[in-house]
């Protein structure tokens, strides 16, 4: 063994001494291995979700984060995000190229890339990848189904998308799938567009667009995809036991490698647990058994943070992270119930809300108001200060509510707020809120919490007048928000689920904003037409935007290379763990 070698380990002797072996306490240092470069395997990650989680099946992750958490380490795409500032990366397709009419994408896929282990291979080897396999994938994103949430990436989009999906609707699926998606060769595929769209490639490093095994589908179904994984990842699931853990594990062959050649990931293993309660997950985190902690319990940020932001002492030896967050907390309405169709009483509202009274004391001091438009001020390149939101008017909130006819809120009927639980945070907000529209409308709200994946049930299915919704870019570009209230996602039955556009919102003129938005090309051009239909939905009063989040982490000491981003995009592939003494050095 060379002397580099025997220090490290050395090193790693002098850690395990450093954080105790006594007692059951966990020691996250305890099986580190040396690698090139000064870098280590080993090790698990531990971190916690507050929501429970509904399903790891990627169609139907319907765009919650905590899912796309642990989706992100077990799959992968064509493409992907970087961690560290959400540029475009390779992934499955190791280079690509687009036509001079900006329609036809090709790609040309890695050619040592295996789906895990697994019992549906043919002696439960899994075996390589091929264009074939995206060319089925992409044919199950156009499959009618009620575990398929993700169409909408692919519609209006793609050559042949729509039509598919309408005959798997009438369980008579076209020959030859999807016609824009073409295999030519086994590692290389096209994807022909209907036009131009120039967020397609960051629409292609979604969970929604990543590669599935046909073996999967038919040996577990959709149903028991829901639980039961077989991706490229760098991670395996290995187990999870609903709403308590779900635990990963390393792919041992996975492809990627790191600028010293180590075969990445570098971790052994990740462990997600749901407590539900910040302030139990803070203490968690103080005991050593979580190595990061999301979003600080707002009760207790006097406790870490003093009046400059600066870490307390008794949680200086962590590392702070804190960005602008690509994300908005609003309350949306049900356009289509018989109180929200009306503008005048969605701009009450609107004006009735103290944002930054929000901010200050409930949030204390974690977020931004919300006075501009839906698309948060973290974008480069989007003025979102351009646009005119909702400032604090009670008098004038008054005034449109008697214009609608309720004057000091009289018939008015007493409504529901429907919101998620969230440990804590959520039902504080929604408090805050409930005494803000009695004071100044008259209003009496009363508050529904409710397991995330019911909050969601009933909200895609016109089941609930008033909720609360947090949205965190799938990708960093303005029309990932603005595509929330596109009309093109309202069902054509008012029975069925809204997927997308929740709230069912319709305007003509917005709809033309950004569908000419769509095909522009040209970045500045672009962002103009985003603009003016951020305003419409400002003017319309469609939602009621609260504050855009700050996003805030605590991180284990010895944690090395786990970037902060505005996505909250987590990739584990070159997250490790490395010795104290090695870091101070």
């Amino acid at each position: 063994m060379g002397k580099g070698h025997y220090k490290k380990l050395l090193l790693i002797g002098v850690a395990l001494m450093v954080f105790g072996c006594g007692g059951n306490k966990r020691d996250p240092l305890k099986d580190l291995r040396p690698a090139e470069g000064d870098m280590f395997y080993g090790g698990t990650f531990h971190y916690n979700e507050v929501e429970n989680l509904k399903s790891l099946y990627p169609l139907s992750s319907g765009g919650i984060i905590h899912s796309a958490h642990i989706l992100g380490q077990i799959y992968e795409g064509l493409i992907g995000l970087s961690q560290k500032d959400l540029s475009i990366v390779p992934r499955l397709a190791e280079k690509w190229e687009m036509d001079s009419t900006a329609t036809i994408y090709t790609f040309h896929l890695r050619k040592d890339v295996n789906f895990h282990d697994d019992p549906c291979f043919d002696g439960g080897k899994g075996r390589n990848v091929t264009a074939k396999d995206f060319k089925f994938s992409f044919d199950k994103l156009c499959t009618a189904s009620a575990n398929n949430k993700g169409f909408w990436i692919f519609k209006n989009r793609v050559i042949g998308a729509d039509s598919f999906y309408q005959s798997t609707m009438n369980n008579k699926p076209l020959a030859g799938g999807v016609e824009g998606v073409k295999v030519i060769d086994d590692y290389t595929l096209e994807i022909h567009l209907m036009k131009p769209f120039a967020s397609f490639l960051q629409v292609l490093a979604m969970p929604y667009a990543v590669v599935l095994a046909k073996e999967a589908f038919d040996k577990y179904g959709e149903d028991q995809l829901r639980m039961k994984c077989v991706g490229t990842g760098p991670f395996k699931l290995k187990e999870q036991k609903e709403n308590e853990a779900v635990i990963l594990v390393r792919n041992d062959n996975y492809w990627g490698k790191d600028q010293h050649g180590n075969q990445l990931p570098y971790l052994d293993a990740i462990k997600v647990s749901f407590i539900k309660e910040k302030k139990a997950e803070l203490l968690e985190f103080k005991k050593g058994n979580l190595d990061m902690l999301y979003k600080l319990p707002l009760e207790m940020i006097d406790e870490i943070l003093d009046k400059r932001g600066v870490l307390n002492t008794d949680y200086s030896k962590y590392a702070l992270q804190k960005v602008p967050s690509l994300s908005i907390e609003y309350y949306g309405f049900l356009h289509a119930s018989e109180y929200f169709e009306n503008k005048l009483i969605r701009q009450a509202f609107n004006y009735a809300i103290d944002r930054r009274k929000i901010v200050d004391f409930t949030l204390k001091g974690t977020a931004i108001q919300a006075v501009y438009g839906i698309v948060p001020p973290a974008l480069v390149g989007y003025d979102t200060k351009a646009i005119k939101g909702y400032d604090f008017n009670p008098d004038k909130a008054k005034q449109l509510l008697a214009e609608a006819g309720y004057p000091n809120g009289e018939g008015f009927p007493e409504i529901t707020l429907v919101i998620s639980r969230g440990g804590g945070s959520h039902e504080q907000l929604a408090e805050a809120i409930q005494k803000m529209l009695k004071e100044n409308l008259n209003i009496n709200l009363l508050i529904e919490s409710l397991p995330m994946a019911q909050l969601l049930e009933k909200r895609e299915s016109g089941k609930a007048m008033f909720w609360r919704r947090g949205w965190i870019a799938d990708y960093p570009d303005p029309e990932n928000f603005l595509n929330l209230l596109y009309g093109i996602h309202i069902p054509v039955n008012s029975t069925d689920k809204s997927y997308m556009n929740n709230e069912r919102y319709y305007s003509s003129a917005y709809d033309s904003l950004i569908t000419k938005a769509l095909t522009t090309i040209d970045p500045d051009e672009r962002n103009m037409l985003y603009l003016q239909a951020d305003q419409t939905l400002m003017d319309d009063a469609a939602i009621v935007p609260l504050y855009y989040e700050k996003i805030y982490r605590l991180i284990a000491p010895y944690v090395e290379n786990f970037h902060q981003n505005p996505m909250e995009f987590r990739d584990f592939r070159k997250v490790s763990f490395k010795p104290l003494e090695m870091k101070e050095s």
